[in-house]
This record gives structure tokens, sequence and C-alpha cells, in this order.
């Protein structure tokens, strides 16, 4: 079982990602804003950090950049519904620059249950972990998420 944050100014999709994951023996947090999240983090421990990439206020880009700050072993998965008009035929793709910047994976909305849920097994084992983030175990001895 991993503690998860998860953040996101929409209400109904905090609300269905936290059954999700209750129903898959994790103890989730859920809150509607970076700040109240952050300020969790600075007080609570947590294994993982879901995090919407656009919204008011404090986006997700700015609540990664702050948490690997203060904590650079959490990892983080990046959700956005990427409801934007753009002038020119390619948008950015802003899951995947979330990605570039540190995200450890990046689920477009809406997602279906397997699809979080395989995203978080991934985040919580370490195999989607940049080197640098892997956990540094001596050989023989399992780690806690094992």
């Amino acid at each position: 079982m991993a503690s998860i944050l998860v953040i996101d100014d929409d209400r109904a999709v905090l609300a269905t990602i936290k059954v999700l994951l209750e129903r898959a023996a994790h103890a989730v947090e859920a809150v509607d804003n970076s700040r109240d999240g952050l300020q969790l983090i600075e007080t609570r421990g947590f294994d993982l950090l879901i995090v919407d990439i656009f919204m008011p206020g404090m986006d997700g880009f700015e609540t990664m950049r702050l948490v690997h700050q203060s904590r650079p072993d959490m990892p983080v998965i990046v959700i956005s519904g990427q409801h934007f008009s753009f002038a020119s035929d390619r948008p950015p793709d802003f899951l995947h620059m979330a990605t570039k910047l540190g995200a450890v994976s990046s689920l477009q909305k809406p997602f279906k249950p397997a699809q979080l849920l395989a995203a978080v097994d991934s985040s919580l084992s370490g195999s989607q972990l940049p080197p640098n983030l892997r956990r540094k175990m001596p050989a023989g001895i399992p780690s806690e998420r094992q």
C-alpha cells in the first residue's frame, strides 16, 4: 500500500481517482489546488504525487518543480485534458514536456482505470524513475515498495 497525493482542480476527477486508488489498497489524499498539496507534502510523507498540469493559481509544472526541490525522490505522474486552442496545426504536447521536466509518467484525460493503475504501479516500482531518482538500496535488502 502506498501513500498517494492527488492534486486536480476538478473535484469529479479527484473523487474518481481517489476511489480507484483506494480500491487498489492505496492511502489517498486529494486536494483541489497546488498550494494545499504542497503544504501536505511539507508535513506528511507521500510515495507518489499525481498532479493536473492546468489548474488556476499554480499549475502542475510549477508544482512539480517545487516538489522536486524539496522531495527529489518523489515520483510524479502528470495528468491533463489539454483542452486548449492553438493557432498552429501542431499544438504543444504538454504531457511530453512534463515528462522531459521530470514526471515519471503522464496520462491524457479521460483515461481508463487500468491506465491509471498501471502508471501508478509502474511509478511505485521505480521502473519509470530516471536512474538518478531510483532509490539506492544495498544488495540483499528489499526496498519498502516491494
